[in-house]
């Protein structure tokens, strides 16, 4: 693909990730993600030749940002405890990168959550694998006991809520001042951590 090509796929994946996520996988329309990427239509469906192929696109991007580097650290030969940092902060980082995400994807997922699954760039079985290994890393570390379905929940909630919950977060606790709720993002990743280490040790 060349340079003049792989430019025109990213403006119209921009295009389209902006209209999916103000208007839904139903309420775009291809015309207009066209005219937002600033081409015709008929090269729009040279590259996509549907909505659907162009979702499932867009989605498996958005995703992607984020399941290689968890899987990546998670699989890795490091401590739990510094797995578990290492998690809470790229989390939190890719999320500041892509804030579109958390909003799109559980858009989808409540709009269709049969089609979402098949999206999904990894099995079952891979993330079983992760789990399995998992489990076994906490009994190791001496931890209090928990699973590791309940551990990755805990870090994933606790760090992608006030994301989801910035428009009622923000006004309330910090104003209009986005600069504020930006420190208290980042003031997360140690307290998320903190809180999570502190629940998993036995007293």
């Amino acid at each position: 693909m060349s340079g003049n090509e792989k430019n025109t796929e990213k403006l119209i994946l921009d295009a389209a990730r902006n209209i999916f996520i103000e208007k839904g996988f139903d309420g775009a329309r291809m015309q207009e993600i066209a005219d937002t990427a600033g081409i015709n239509k008929a090269l729009l469906h040279y590259y996509y030749r549907s909505k659907d192929q162009l979702f499932e696109a867009v989605f498996r991007e958005s995703f992607n940002t984020f399941s290689p580097r968890i899987f990546e650290i998670m699989s890795s030969p490091i401590e739990l405890s510094q797995k578990i940092r290492l998690f809470i902060d790229s989390y939190i980082d890719i999320i500041l990168e892509n804030p579109h995400i958390p909003a799109f994807v559980l858009h989808e997922l409540n709009r269709n959550p049969g089609r979402i699954k098949d999206l999904m760039p990894f099995t079952g079985q891979t993330a079983g694998g992760l789990l399995s290994a998992l489990s076994q890393e906490i009994k190791s570390a001496g931890y209090v006991e928990i699973s590791a379905q309940q551990l990755m929940i805990n870090m994933i909630g606790l760090c992608i809520f006030p994301f989801i919950g910035r428009p009622i977060i923000q006004p309330i606790l910090f104003g209009n001042d986005d600069n504020r709720f930006d420190e208290f993002i980042q003031s997360r990743k140690t307290e998320v951590t903190k809180f999570i280490l502190n629940a998993l040790t036995k007293k």
